[in-house]
Parts: C-alpha cells; structure tokens; sequence
C-alpha cells in the first residue's frame, strides 16, 4: 500500500522533500523508498524478527522520507506501535511526510506510526522502555541514550563516519572521477555517506587533481528546486560554518579551487583541496561540496591511518579503486567495497555502517557491540 502512496503522491512527496534536499537528491530517495518497501517482505522472511510491542525512534535530519520507510513503515510489519520523534532540524518537513502517508484513505486505519514532535530528554522518558529504540545522530548524543533506556530495552544507534576513497595507483580515472562527483555532490554534500577525504596515489595525484578541478568548473549551480542544478546552497547554517572555518584554518596553498561560503545564503563553493600526506589529519564531517584530496605513497599507510585510534571510533565504510584483490574485507573498523561507492553498496533491506562504535552500534542488556545494523535481524539475533 505504501508503494502505491508513493508512486501516485511522488509530485506531492517530491515538493515537500525539495525543502531539504536538492531536485535528484529527492528523486533518488523516492526510488531508495520504493526499493527497500518492495523488499519488506522478503527481508522479514529472510530474517525472521519476533514481533514487539513498541519502537521509539529518533529520526535523523536528513533522507526524510527514506529514514521514514526504513524506521517506521518496515518495522510497523513486526511492531505494534512506532512512535517517532522528527529531527527539529527538519521537523515540519517530517511532519508533512507524515501527514501525506498516514492520512492516505488506502493506508490503514488506525495507522501503526505516531509522531512525537517533543524535546529529545521528554521523548527519552517517554519511550526509556521501549521494547526497541532507534538513535540516528551524533555518537555523544548515542552515548546518552545508551546510559539512559532500560535495560530490556534493544538500543540501535546509526551515526557517521569519513567513508574515505582511496585511489590506487590501477585506479580507472574516467570511473573514480564520476563516482567522487556523484557521491561527495549528493544532495550537495549533506549526506553522511559522502566521503570526507580521497587518498590518491602519488602517480594519480596530479591528473586526478586536474580532471576533479576541471569537473567543478562545470558545475552548474541552482536552487534545490532546479532539476538542473549540480549544487545548490545548503539547509544547515551550522554546515556552512563548518566549512568557513575549516578552509580559513587550512593553508591558502591547499586550495585547489573554490574556498568560498557566504553563510546568509547557505552558499558553499564547490571546493578541491590538495594536501600532501599527513597521518595525523583525520577530517570533519563536512556537510558540504568539500573535495579533501591528500596523496599518499603506500597502501599500509592509509590501512596505519584507519587503524588508528581516532578512525577505528568511527569506521563505516572504504571504497577501493584499482587495489590488489588481496586487500581484506576490513581496514581498521571500516568494511571494504571494491570500486564502488557507499551509495551502490547501500541497501535499505541488509545491515548498514561499519565497526566503528560512533558508527553504528546495538546495545542490550548492559553490552554493546559496533557492527552494520538492521533492526530486523538484531532482533531475530537476540531472540535466538
């Protein structure tokens, strides 16, 4: 049923969603909704969930409607009431997503999800005993939570992590190239998957450097409504003065390109930025159209690099191009994919993150354990 919403409300989903996100962002994240629905039943039937009384979910402030479809609708097959609590970064946006597929007259009635439009410290209180609770923000906040719900209750916490790509000295630049667009310019950089720094081989540094710097001068700029705009101005005031600061704090010599932001009308210059090897640089997580390039000369010192204290925290995903075979399924805390980018690797129906503990982690019982999550199959697990 919820298919069905989607596809004949998608012009209605579409202009809501274009509040927050770019014209193909929110095109993109109809399709992911509509793909992890239609794979629903099959992910129930693979992973076999006991069927709860209740699930608290604190929403993120991004992928609105997507993180809707993943924490409340598919868990609503196993759950018998969802009550979630809307980022206030995007709560009206969240709100109108609700009131379009809940009020729906073909989607059931009494519907199974509540929002819960109250204070994070009121929604916890609430919800503390909860048979289950979703998390989707920053790991201090996780951290809270998990000291806060009760000890029954099965705790999920999603957060974020760099995501590096790493460019081999094999690396098929007409492929790397595009992909590094299509993933660090989603949705203009607003997304927690984008890469926050691209490791290149010292051999690729240069025409890597010039091909990413030629593609950004191609750019078309636009407001989020206009189909045609490659980069638009961002949502968050706050992730344009992230960005100010960090390119003020970085040596003019490293910019490549761009550098500019203007933080009244959200603009942040699509920006490249070189930077020789600095094994004790580890990147924010930029909410922008920030291209962090640094050259490296050995495979062992960008593997040194994610096995690090600071990176192992915060491990989620590394895609290699043009790398031996050999390389194992993990670096540090961070799972491998193989000339590929975190967005094909995503699917909304299998376990998603890394090992890192900030990046995504369940707690039960006193314990708690960093791998990729599904709410689905952590529960089947603990029911085992």
């Amino acid at each position: 049923m919820a298919i069905d919403v989607i596809l004949r409300r998608r012009d209605d989903l579409r202009r809501i969603l274009l509040e927050v996100a770019t014209h193909a962002a929110a095109e993109d994240e109809i399709h992911r909704s509509v793909r992890a629905l239609a794979g629903a039943r099959w992910e129930t039937i693979r992973n076999r969930p006991p069927h709860i009384g209740s699930l608290a979910v604190f929403m993120p402030s991004n992928n609105v409607l997507y993180s809707y479809v993943l924490y409340a609708l598919i868990p609503a097959l196993y759950t018998g009431s969802v009550t979630f609590r809307p980022s206030s970064r995007v709560e009206k946006v969240t709100e109108a997503v609700h009131r379009l597929l809940s009020e729906d007259p073909i989607m059931p009635n009494p519907f199974p999800v509540d929002m819960a439009p109250v204070s994070q410290r009121r929604f916890l209180s609430d919800c503390r005993t909860a048979d289950a609770m979703v998390f989707c923000g920053r790991p201090e906040n996780a951290r809270s939570v998990s000291r806060a719900v009760g000890p029954a209750t099965l705790l999920l916490t999603f957060g974020s992590g760099p995501n590096p790509v790493v460019v081999g000295p094999d690396a098929d630049l007409s492929r790397v190239v595009p992909d590094l667009l299509s993933t660090r310019l989603y949705n203009s950089g607003q997304d927690c998957l984008s890469p926050d720094v691209i490791f290149v081989h010292r051999s690729l540094a240069g025409p890597l450097t010039e091909r990413l710097d030629a593609a950004l001068a191609r750019l078309a700029a636009g407001e989020r409504q206009d189909p045609r705009a490659e980069v638009s101005p961002l949502v968050y005031r706050d992730a344009v003065q992230g960005a100010a600061a960090f390119f003020a704090a970085s040596p003019a010599s490293d910019v490549v390109r761009g550098g500019g932001t203007d933080i009244a009308t959200g603009w942040v210059e699509p920006t490249l930025l070189f930077r020789e090897w600095d094994a004790t640089f580890h990147p924010p997580e930029f909410f922008a159209p920030v291209f962090c390039v640094m050259e490296y000369e050995s495979l062992r010192q960008v593997g040194d690099w994610l096995d690090s204290p600071e990176e192992r925290g915060r491990g989620m995903y590394v895609s290699l191009y043009g790398m031996p075979a050999e390389t194992g399924r993990l670096m540090g805390t961070s799972v491998v994919l193989r000339d590929r980018t975190t967005f094909d690797a995503e699917d909304g129906n299998r376990p998603f993150g890394g090992y890192g503990a900030d990046a995504s982690s369940v707690h039960a019982s006193g314990r708690s354990h960093a791998r990729p999550l599904l709410l689905s199959a952590e529960l089947a697990r603990r029911a085992v």
